[in-house]
């Protein structure tokens, strides 16, 4: 007897092109570079759930270091390293983590989203971000990752927090998400470097995250991890998420979606 995989039947619904477009459409904003905000600024240590002080705790058991590369590093070797990932979990961020580290699920988003909150914890600014079709379709759901700043480079740094990468081209300091994808679109070789020894690069994951023609970033901004724990946890029995993420669209206190470098208008036509 065949079982229903109920987790696949999720997955193809909220993956729906009508959802998925419909969701661009009303979150998505034109923007500039010189606009780009970070999560820090409506999201501070004490909005966020006690959970996240204690596993920070043994993340940093024999010490932190001192630059914020190292520490970035640090964080997501070890959440990648106790993460076996799983399905996506649309949870509050406290459960969120509870599923992950019980091998109970975790995707890029759920990775990116508790990766945030560390960074909060640990004075790093950090933003999330995501990629898109131009030609959504389907097959490709999109990508999240995180951008941080570091304070000894005096720069914003993509960091893929679900394969352990960052990105280079002839240097020894890693590429924002703005330089990266303006160089990809000039056709320069990027080169994708590992900082995780258990895991090798994921070459054809990289190619279709970040090198696939027509891959547009776009910032996730305003989201205020309070609002949506409290939302989630009150709504996941009976509720379906796609219903709690637009009553608080309604609200005004939804995150929203920037596109610096392309036209969504164009891209979602």
């Amino acid at each position: 007897m065949k079982f229903i995989d109920f987790n696949k039947i999720k997955w193809s619904i909220k993956r729906h092109p009508f959802l998925y477009t419909t969701r661009f459409k009303l979150l998505a904003k034109n923007s500039i570079i010189t606009e780009m905000e970070n999560y820090n600024t409506l999201n501070k240590k004490s909005d966020l759930p006690i959970c996240f002080f204690n596993i920070n705790t043994k993340i940093f058991e024999s010490g932190r270091p001192v630059e914020d590369l190292e520490t970035v590093k640090k964080m997501s070797v070890w959440l990648r390293n106790h993460i076996k990932g799983g399905p996506g979990l649309s949870l509050a961020s406290d459960d969120a983590l509870d599923y992950m580290l019980t091998d109970k699920g975790g995707v890029c988003s759920d990775f990116a989203q508790i990766f945030n909150n560390f960074c909060v914890i640990n004075n790093i600014k950090v933003r999330e971000w995501g990629t898109a079709r131009n030609q959504p379709n389907g097959k490709f759901g999109g990508h999240s990752f995180n951008e941080v700043y570091i304070s000894e480079l005096n720069k914003w740094v993509l960091i893929d927090v679900s394969y352990c990468v960052m990105f280079y081209l002839h240097s020894e300091i890693p590429l924002s998400v703005i330089e990266m994808f303006e160089l990809i679109r000039v056709g320069e070789n990027i080169e994708c470097i590992s900082f995780n020894t258990d895991l090798n690069v994921d070459e054809r994951s990289m190619h279709n995250n970040y090198f696939y023609p027509d891959t547009v970033p776009f910032l996730i901004c305003s989201y205020r991890n309070k609002v949506y724990d409290k939302v989630l946890k009150h709504s996941k029995s009976v509720l379906p998420v796609f219903v709690s993420h637009f009553l608080i669209y309604l609200t005004g206190k939804s995150y929203y979606y920037k596109f610096p470098l392309d036209d969504y208008k164009k891209i979602f036509s």
